[in-house]
């Protein structure tokens, strides 16, 4: 039972810091539940115990996965759980995990605030990026380009570039990284 008492215990803390580190206020997380604002301060403080009436709302504004939101111990399910990394405001699901090797994300990308600026960055190595839902932004360099989905992009990374979405929309790719500078290769095509 103390196993139990403890994960229910963790819940306040981890519910603050995903909110913290999305950069939300109380008041703005209250807003997007339709949860009261003090009910929130209460749970994140261990005043309130949770419930999945609590839960559910607050799993979907954060966009992860309940067992994660709680800390649920793990079950004897063999399958693999793919445990969403939260970075930049951007979700990345891993799809491989060949270190050193080409990595494969599942990226979803947020709506940016409309006064938010786009900040390019560059980093060792190469990058294949496929767009699954959503209108992509892609600046590259001095050129801003707009994909659709089943659109593609590829480049090297040393090339200064951000990628975010065209309009309020979540947008949702499939990325494939290589740090070394590996470079996907088209090994068949149809005429």
């Amino acid at each position: 039972m103390g196993n139990r008492s403890e994960v229910l215990n963790a819940v306040g803390p981890r519910l603050r810091e995903l909110r913290r580190k999305r950069g939300m206020t109380l008041a703005e997380l209250a807003e997007r539940t339709e949860i009261g604002e003090s009910t929130l301060s209460r749970l994140e403080g261990g005043g309130r115990k949770p419930t999945l009436e609590l839960l559910l709302p607050l799993a979907e504004v954060y966009n992860v996965p309940l067992d994660e939101l709680v800390g649920a111990p793990r079950t004897g399910d063999p399958r693999v759980h793919l445990r969403p990394v939260i970075r930049s405001g951007m979700t990345f699901v891993p799809l491989s995990r060949r270190p050193g090797g080409i990595q494969a994300h599942k990226l979803l990308i947020p709506p940016k605030p409309a006064d938010a600026e786009p900040d390019l960055k560059t980093h060792e190595g190469y990058e294949w990026v496929y767009v699954l839902a959503g209108r992509l932004r892609l600046l590259l360099g001095d050129r801003s380009l707009i994909l659709s989905p089943g659109e593609v992009a590829e480049f090297d990374t040393h090339v200064p570039h951000w990628l975010g979405p065209d309009g309020d929309h979540v947008v949702e790719l499939l990325v494939l990284f290589g740090r070394q500078g590996e470079r996907a290769h088209l090994r068949a095509r149809t005429s």
